[in-house]
């Protein structure tokens, strides 16, 4: 059913939307979610507490309450506080502005409302984009997209409107990052490849990190990862860095709509020269940098204590995130990255000798080969590391994985890993961790490494070179037997071939065509 609204909501957003382009249309759409969400968890606490101060039986029965009385008390924003839900000034509320939706001015007033929001909630400070009054949308328009998110049903429960509007939310950005194309993808990752990475990183508790995080996607399905398997909102203190100002924006809407707490840092920021986290010791750290950006390296970064395996080049910075991931990994932290193929086994610019640092000094848990076609701006084939500082489970081997078989098509050209397979692939790394499950090499999917052998390759990482070639079934069937099998079939084909060569001669020749 939900998973219809979301379509549903979808196809009429995007019609609102006209002619604008879908990288600005993106922050109006998803900035009023939020700020539906932000009234309506409001409008439910209120009516939960209206419920309360009448009921004698409660703790919070107001004696000898009139009318005066309840409507002062319904206005201490401590209520609100103390069970994480944000203060909306009366002017602010989505009726008002639901009201006046058909107003000339209805782009103002919401830039209005949300000033009034960021100043009652100085969590908010700074992280809603006011650009409604100078939307350049058609008339009309941007009414109709208020009456449209005012369709979005959530129920009076405060977890009800979260849940709802978090999976409209993620949904849109995903159709929104499909639509932006190369774009897109520096603000979103599929969600098929964040959930692999959480699969096999299994965060539970203490700290979380991602250096790159975009919209938040890591730490939303870290959260849900854990509720799942019997932990709690809170379970984990979220900690992120975003150098782009309108995905930092993005992020931080897309974590407080889901009351979760987090620390993205004072401001947006590059990580690299501006960290926003630099004592920080993470259990767990999830990330999908940009793949082989080439304009990174600043002077300041000379002899960067970040750099301990290798001074990583100035024109890719795929080994400068892997060092700054495990710089800040806590004694027994993990680590899973994605990065382009190329990581595996360049050798250029020392990348082959930071990588061998690497290997020999033993951080390098996994390797997992990707399909093609996961992501939505760009082709390169991908990879996922897995870092650990110390392992607790076969030192001095690594674990790699060939998953480039696996997954679906969704879209003419898009593919995602299922959750069978995503099941599969963190059972896989699950076992040989020994945390459940015997686990034994498969050829052509998996297989345990030592570091001596990969010392043998040139310490390059590609999965496909230590796997082998998967297992054929033994059909009895004998080899001359199986060639004559196929020399029938290729004589059949070829004889069909010959008589409709001669059909098409013999009708063409009756047109008056010569050969």
């Amino acid at each position: 059913m939900l998973d219809d609204i979301k379509k549903t909501l979808w196809a009429t957003a995007d019609k609102l939307r006209a002619n604008m382009d879908a990288a600005e249309y993106k922050h109006l759409v998803l900035g009023l979610i939020f700020l539906k969400y932000i009234s309506d968890t409001f409008a439910a606490r209120q009516a939960e507490l209206t419920r309360r101060f009448l009921d004698e039986a409660d703790d919070y029965f107001l004696h000898e309450c009139d009318d005066e009385m309840l409507a002062g008390e319904l206005e201490d924003r401590d209520y609100y506080k103390e069970v994480n839900v944000f203060w909306v000034p009366e002017a602010a509320r989505w009726e008002q502005l639901r009201a006046a939706a058909k107003q000339t001015d209805i782009g103002k007033r919401i830039d209005e409302a949300l000033t009034a929001i960021e100043q009652e909630n100085p969590k908010l400070k700074g992280i809603l984009d006011k650009r409604y009054g100078r939307a350049q949308l058609p008339d009309g328009k941007l009414g109709e997209l208020v009456d449209l998110v005012s369709t979005i049903g959530f129920g009076d429960e405060p977890g009800a409107a979260r849940d709802v509007l978090g999976q409209v939310y993620e949904y849109f950005l995903g159709q929104f990052a499909s639509a932006e194309g190369k774009k897109g993808g520096q603000f979103y990752t599929p969600a098929s490849i964040v959930k692999t990475l959480v699969a096999v990183l299994a965060p539970h508790h203490g700290k979380v990190y991602d250096p790159c995080c975009g919209s938040g996607g890591m730490f939303v399905q870290s959260e849900k990862f854990i509720e799942a398997h019997g932990g709690k909102l809170g379970d984990v203190s979220i900690y992120g860095q975003e150098s782009n100002p309108t995905t930092w924006r993005l992020a931080a809407m897309n974590l407080a709509l889901r009351g979760i707490d987090f620390n993205l840092g004072k401001e947006p920021a590059d990580t690299f020269t501006r960290n926003q986290h630099p004592d920080l010791r993470a259990d767990f750290i999830l990330a999908n940098p940009p793949f082989n950006i080439s304009d990174w390296w600043h002077g300041s970064l000379e002899g960067d204590p970040r750099w301990v395996h290798g001074d990583p080049p100035p024109g890719n910075a795929n080994y400068a995130w892997l060092q700054h991931m495990l710089h800040h990994l806590a004694p027994t932290g993990r680590a899973g990255i994605v990065l382009a193929n190329g990581s595996m086994s360049s050798s250029q610019n020392n990348e082959g000798q930071i990588r061998a640092v690497m290997v020999d000094a033993d951080v390098v848990e996994v390797m997992i080969a990707l399909p093609g076609q996961l992501f939505f701006n760009t082709q390169i084939p991908a990879c996922l590391w897995f870092l650990t500082k110390k392992k607790t489970a076969r030192p001095g081997e690594v674990l790699f994985i060939d998953a480039r078989k696996l997954g679906r098509m969704i879209g003419r050209v898009q593919r995602e890993l299922t959750d069978d397979d995503i099941e599969r692939i963190a059972a896989t790394v699950a076992a040989w961790r020994g945390e459940g499950g015997d686990y034994a090499d498969q050829p052509g999917y998996c297989r345990s490494v030592t570091l001596a052998e990969i010392a043998g390759h040139g310490h390059v990482l590609t999965p496909g070179r230590y796997v082998g070639a998967e297992a054929v079934e033994d059909d009895d069937e004998a080899f001359a037997d199986k060639m004559r099998s196929l020399t029938e079939k290729l004589g059949e084909q070829m004889a069909k071939g010959a008589e409709l060569d001669a059909l098409i001669r013999k009708k063409l020749g009756g047109l008056g065509y010569e050969f």
